[in-house]
């Protein structure tokens, strides 16, 4: 009967082990999954920021599709290319050659401030490219489940973990009862769930450790879960308000190839970019009366606006600026165009417009995102303090042209014992630079 006893309970703790090892494996697959969501989200960032003013995942731009191009291109030759082109075409590299003169000797943009890690994120983006996301249905109507921004790799392992400890308490709850002597009596009586739970329940309420276990775990939970919501207050990525005249960025900057400084002239000379008046709208309308036949655009709530819709686009223009489209004459009457403000800085934080685009020669999509392909413009990047570093900690200072920061350059090369110098270096994280 001993070694029948003995039996039963090797058995028992190997299916309470097996137990526990099928949680964990579920918790790594799960931490597995949300890493691979991580990389997604990063290489989506950089895509976006780096790559989308040239290149589409799915069919050529100004540069080739980018989808799946890992398996058209090795890594390391990727990430040579990526990083400086004209530096492997110099060695005689017959692919980069080749991509060279089928492009018409168009030159990439060198991305030397990418780091490995960055540029395998971006390639894991063309790989795998957008995360559908979950649709979930409400009494109002459809709404795409945006998730928490809690990582639930974090979730599954305190679930798991709260379940193993469970697991535990019950096993050492019935060893006692068994040092108690209630094993013989429990065998007689049969299992009963009902009582098994209340005697695992009394026993938890009894247990002063799990008690202050789960004060701490419920302390911690609040904590992460109010700092959480504090560091989203005023970060208003995504924010896309509805404007008093559809105007698509896609149809002037995208397909017409209008140049961003046309419209926000004040970009390159002051802080900041400016909001165009409707007389620079007249510039190209005056002339323009109407869209072409085709000409959609799609909002994004769906609703498809075509020429009829975006021909009284145009003449709510002509009524702002006092435009008489039939007589071809201003009749002196103007109305103010009430553009509804989006990109919006807190008033302690110093941001110089001139200073990144003409200074650095920052490209408007680095904190706009893919303007040409918006239909209705929206925030793209948090514009987050934490953003901003990062940005001064991976961009290196443009020096050509410029003896002050050369001297200067040259002193913290030094200093820092680097090649090139970043923004951060050259002081673009101290306090007093954004904050009065």
């Amino acid at each position: 009967m001993k070694s029948v006893r003995l039996h039963n309970r090797l058995t028992t703790l190997l299916l309470k082990s097996f137990t526990v090892l099928l949680f964990f494996t579920f918790s790594l697959s799960s931490f597995s999954q949300d890493v691979d969501e991580v990389r997604q989200k990063e290489g989506k960032k950089l895509f976006k920021s780096l790559c989308a003013s040239c290149h589409k995942l799915d069919r050529k731009l100004i540069g080739p599709a980018l989808g799946g191009v890992e398996e058209r291109r090795e890594n390391d030759w990727l990430k040579a290319w990526i990083k400086n082109n004209a530096e492997l075409r110099a060695s005689g590299d017959a692919d980069a050659i080749a991509i060279f003169e089928e492009y018409n000797g168009s030159n990439m943009t060198a991305f030397p401030q990418l780091s490995d890690k960055n540029v395998d994120d971006i390639l894991y983006y063309t790989t795998v490219g957008e995360i559908k996301k979950e649709v979930v249905v409400a009494d109002a109507g459809v709404q795409a489940s945006s998730g928490s921004n809690a990582p639930s790799w974090l979730i599954y392992f305190l679930a798991a973990a709260i379940i193993v400890a469970f697991l535990m308490i019950a096993s050492l709850l019935k060893q006692v009862n068994e040092l108690k002597g209630n094993s013989s009596e429990r065998k007689r009586e049969g299992s009963n769930l009902k009582r098994d739970l209340h005697e695992l329940w009394e026993g938890l309420k009894k247990n002063t450790f799990l008690k202050v276990l789960s004060t701490i775990f419920l302390l911690l939970i609040g904590a992460y879960v109010f700092f959480g919501t504090l560091f989203k207050v005023g970060v208003d990525e995504g924010y896309q308000p509805i404007q008093p005249i559809v105007f698509s960025h896609k149809i002037h900057a995208g397909d017409n190839k209008i140049d961003c400084q046309y419209c926000h002239s004040s970009a390159k000379h002051s802080k900041h970019s400016g909001i165009p008046s409707v007389n620079v709208c007249m510039n190209c309308h005056k002339s323009i009366a109407e869209v072409a036949e085709n000409t959609v655009v799609e909002l994004e709530d769906g609703v498809v606006l075509g020429k009829a819709q975006l021909d009284l686009e145009i003449a709510k223009v002509y009524k702002a600026a006092g435009w008489d489209a039939e007589n071809l004459e201003y009749t002196g009457v103007e109305k103010p165009i009430k553009w509804v403000r989006i990109h919006n800085l807190p008033d302690f934080v110093y941001f110089n417009h001139s200073q990144h685009v003409t200074v650095q020669g920052v490209k408007c999509q680095k904190c706009h995102g893919p303007v040409e392909e918006m239909e209705e413009m929206y925030q793209h990047s948090p514009l987050t303090m934490g953003w901003c570093i990062d940005c001064h900690r991976e961009t290196k200072v443009d020096l050509k042209g410029n003896e002050y920061y050369a001297k200067i350059h040259e002193q913290l090369a030094k200093k820092y014992g680097v090649e090139k110098v970043t923004a951060a270096q050259l002081g673009g994280i101290e306090c007093g630079k954004c904050h009065y």
